[in-house]
């Protein structure tokens, strides 16, 4: 397992979509650790791709996260599992990245078969544990456990964008630093 670095880091954000939302556990914590994860990211410039399921039923990328993202375009996707959806495999092999940070909801559904489905695929997978929920806690708990005994990094939003930032005289630290106090 290495340290993620900005060279070969990807970013998926999963479903975080009007109708879900108001539905997850803690999803105020979820929310405000989730915005400042899309900026850290934004700032160290991973690329990201963003998912929806079935937007015209769940609807659009919550507005505070879809504004801490900037510029995207969702896949809409109606597989639990992003990876079986073939635009966003090429969006990813598109990067190039092996290492491709997680984070999204549900738990225990989208994010725990994209998860696992990338681990077969050969990819490292690092789930954002905060930037993660479900509507039962007991659904993602049991989520985060079998994603980790897969071989799926488990760490927070804020362990990630140090370990991508490496070193405090970085250019981006004070921006990071701002977002994540």
């Amino acid at each position: 397992m290495s340290l993620l670095t900005k060279e070969n880091t990807a970013f998926v954000v999963i479903d975080f979509q009007e109708k879900l939302m108001p539905a997850m556990s803690y999803k105020e914590e979820l929310e405000e650790k989730m915005v400042r994860l899309a900026k850290g990211m934004k700032v160290l410039g991973i690329p990201t791709i963003v998912t929806q399921q079935y937007t015209r039923g769940i609807g659009e990328t919550i507005p505070s996260i879809a504004e801490a993202l900037g510029d995207f375009t969702p896949i809409d996707k109606t597989t639990f599992s992003c990876l079986a959806n073939q635009e966003f495999k090429k969006q990813l092999e598109e990067t190039g990245k092996k290492n491709i940070v997680v984070c999204g909801i549900e738990a225990h559904i989208c994010v725990q078969q994209t998860a696992l489905q990338l681990l077969e695929e050969g990819y490292t997978v690092y789930i954002a544990v905060d930037c993660i929920s479900s509507r039962n806690q007991d659904d993602m708990l049991w989520s985060v456990t079998r994603m980790g005994e897969a071989g799926a990094v488990i760490t927070t939003y804020e362990a990630i964008l140090y370990e991508l930032l490496r070193d405090s005289k970085a250019e981006e630290f004070k921006a990071i630093s701002a977002i994540v106090k």
